[in-house]
């Protein structure tokens, strides 16, 4: 199957190395994998994390939580805060269709647990709510010791819920490896370990603790409560990894970057200077600018020189490289999570034959 350029590429082989690289990380350290599948939601992707042994997966709101339900995934974990009615409503409906649903969900606040409460009161009992703990500055999550008995009493009060255990983030920190950095991480760790400990006896059900994050998933597998617990980890990004931030990062050896953006060289306007034809609408800049990993030219490959000084919606800009126009420029990118987000059909390469993927964000 033939595609247009630019596009997506994703090297099958490589992505199953790092599934399979990832399933065998966790395992050896007693850690569950519930793959933070909102960094492709992509079924053939999804089915193959599934089929390495996920506990569970990790969705971000309730819409991504349907399409996991479609895909027939039945143990879901909502790593976000839902609030609002209709999100509510939604996810009643999907406990309500299968009895044999699992869902668990965040909760920070007395006031996000009295709306849960409310919105499950004609199905007590089916949801579980995890206590988000989290880190001054960072995103949601109570901040002290405090906060989380409040909220926590609230949750083990409500007659609709069942209070599931305790939720960290490590991944607010800054994604770089200074001592600096992990000590914060492991600040915000010890936290919700201790929170876990103390409030223990107040969980209703087979109680959980969990930990997200593509960058520290090593300080995640060191702190683990001393009470009785199942440990999750919530990491997402390294099923495609990448050729920036968490190549940079992430400790978990053998993941390789399986996704690339084919290019083609559109113009050479000036000496040095080379136009492609792809730009921010194609790729991801948030983490970093993509980078030069493979140049083809009409008689084969070439050196894979030059450096990606500037983005435009539908274009970039290339120099220091000999580039001619029709070249093919493979880009590397930095965070996954901004390039499937992007494209509704990825082009899947595996043993030299090409075919379509779709994305279903």
């Amino acid at each position: 199957m033939e595609f247009p350029r630019p596009q997506m590429v994703l090297d099958v082989a490589k992505l199953e190395n790092n599934i399979r690289v990832m399933a065998n990380w966790a395992a050896s350290r007693s850690l569950n994998l519930a793959p933070h599948i909102k960094t492709t939601m992509t079924r053939q992707i999804v089915e193959r994390q599934v089929n390495a042994g996920a506990w569970a997966v990790t969705v971000v709101n309730p819409q991504q939580a349907r399409t996991a339900f479609s895909w027939g995934l039945r143990r879901l974990i909502i790593a976000n805060e839902i609030v609002d009615p209709l999100g509510l409503a939604a996810m009643r409906a999907l406990l309500k269709q299968d009895d044999e649903t699992i869902m668990y969900v965040l909760a920070d606040s007395c006031a996000g647990v009295q709306r849960m409460s409310t919105a499950f009161a004609s199905l007590p009992g089916r949801l579980r709510v995890l206590l988000d703990v989290g880190a001054m500055g960072g995103r949601t999550g109570v901040r002290t010791l405090d906060d989380a008995r409040c909220v926590a009493q609230e949750i083990h009060d409500a007659p609709a819920l069942l209070f599931a255990g305790v939720s960290a983030y490590e991944g607010v920190a800054p994604e770089i490896r200074r001592p600096d950095v992990v000590d914060q991480v492991d600040h915000h760790l010890s936290l919700a370990v201790e929170a876990y400990n103390a409030l223990h006896d107040l969980m209703d059900t087979d109680p959980v603790f969990t930990a997200g994050g593509s960058a520290f998933p090593d300080r995640a597998a060191v702190h683990l409560p001393s009470k009785p617990h199942t440990p999750v980890l919530r990491s997402g990004s390294y099923v495609t990894h990448d050729d920036g931030v968490y190549a940079g990062v992430c400790p978990v050896e053998g993941l390789q970057p399986a996704v690339t953006v084919h290019t083609v060289v559109a113009s050479v306007p000036e000496p040095g200077l080379a136009v492609l034809n792809a730009g921010k609408r194609d790729l991801p800049y948030d983490a970093g600018l993509p980078v030069v990993v493979r140049v083809t030219g009409d008689h084969g490959e070439k050196p894979a020189a030059g450096t990606v000084e500037r983005l435009f919606d539908h274009h970039a800009l290339v120099r220091g490289a000999d580039l001619a126009v029709g070249d093919t420029v493979a880009l590397g990118i930095s965070h996954p999570c901004g390039v499937f987000d992007r494209w509704r059909v990825i082009e899947a390469v595996l043993g030299g034959t090409s075919e379509a993927w779709t994305t279903e964000f």
